[in-house]
């Protein structure tokens, strides 16, 4: 498997089961084999039938364990469909640097654009979480991740753009350039922060056999800001045709869902220059976001 990262950490099955045999020797003869994965963050694991172990790839990732382990209990009666529980978390060792985490085996589907069994159904099920997150009312929440203005990623976007323009993507730069200015342009983000999730990305959704929503990974991005960011799944996810069906659920003025499209945009333009030779899961998603967005 290709390293995504510079700094990215070594990880393997035998790794694992050294970590387990020494801080949770309960689960250390349990069997341990990588998930096929399109993230970006963390290493995973599953240990027997149960459970999963994350080793964050490198140290920025770390950062998030703590932050999982103290929101995710909190956050979860608060919200519609499960989210992981952490059952461990791990401690540095000389072999591999970083606090890691277990966390339960939640059963469902990766979801995937283009292939999505229920899409009425699931844009109703998305709009209901991300409904009920911005509901939630817990103080102490950390500056989410893209929380802030558009703006602030104005700089690493251009730069992906630029980036994208001379390589062999089917990419129209200027379109993609009057799209991400129109985005801009939106009134920015005046109310009280809300809590969001921040990174609605589809392998981060996993669905039931029937298509729903079965339950939501990764709050190491969760915290408080514009709930625009929380719109990303209208074009990385959903089909056209369903994009009205998640917007009449989330209820949100025209500004907040142009900076969504903006949001969505920036992040695909960011994954694909930067993960286009080493990820072909984010990087697929990134192409099929840019078309969504600029199609509309």
């Amino acid at each position: 498997m290709a390293k995504m990262h510079v700094d990215e950490a070594d990880t393997d099955p035998g790794l694992v089961r050294r970590l387990l045999r020494a801080q949770f020797p309960r689960w250390a003869d349990l069997p341990v084999s990588r998930l096929a994965s399109g993230g970006t963050v963390n290493a995973i694991y599953r240990v027997g039938g149960e459970l999963t172990v994350r080793l964050p790839l490198t140290a920025g990732g770390a950062e998030v364990v703590a932050q999982e382990a103290h929101w995710l209990p909190r956050l979860a009666p608060l919200l519609p469909v499960p989210v992981p529980a952490v059952l461990g978390r791990g401690e540095p060792t000389e072999e591999y640097p970083w606090e890691w985490a277990v966390h339960r085996w939640i059963e469902g589907e990766v979801l995937v654009e283009g292939r999505v069994l229920a899409p009425d159904a699931l844009a109703r099920d998305l709009a209901a979480f991300v409904a009920a997150v911005r509901k939630v009312e817990l103080d102490g929440g950390p500056p989410a991740h893209r929380g802030g203005p558009l703006a602030s990623a104005d700089a690493f976007t251009r730069e992906s753009i630029g980036q994208l323009r001379g390589t062999d993507e089917p990419f129209d730069a200027a379109a993609a350039l009057a799209a991400w200015d129109a985005a801009l342009a939106q009134p920015v983000w005046s109310k009280a922060p809300v809590w969001t999730h921040s990174d609605l990305m589809p392998s981060n959704l996993l669905a039931a056999a029937d298509g729903r929503l079965a339950a939501v990974l990764d709050f190491g991005t969760a915290g408080t800001g514009d709930p625009a960011i929380d719109l990303i799944p209208a074009w990385n996810l959903l089909p056209a045709a369903s994009r009205q069906v998640f917007r009449e659920g989330v209820d949100v003025d025209d500004a907040t869902w142009a900076r969504g499209r903006g949001w969505a945009l920036s992040m695909a333009v960011t994954q694909l220059a930067y993960y286009r030779g080493t990820n072909p899961v984010i990087s697929g998603n990134a192409r099929h976001v840019i078309t969504q967005v600029l199609d509309t």
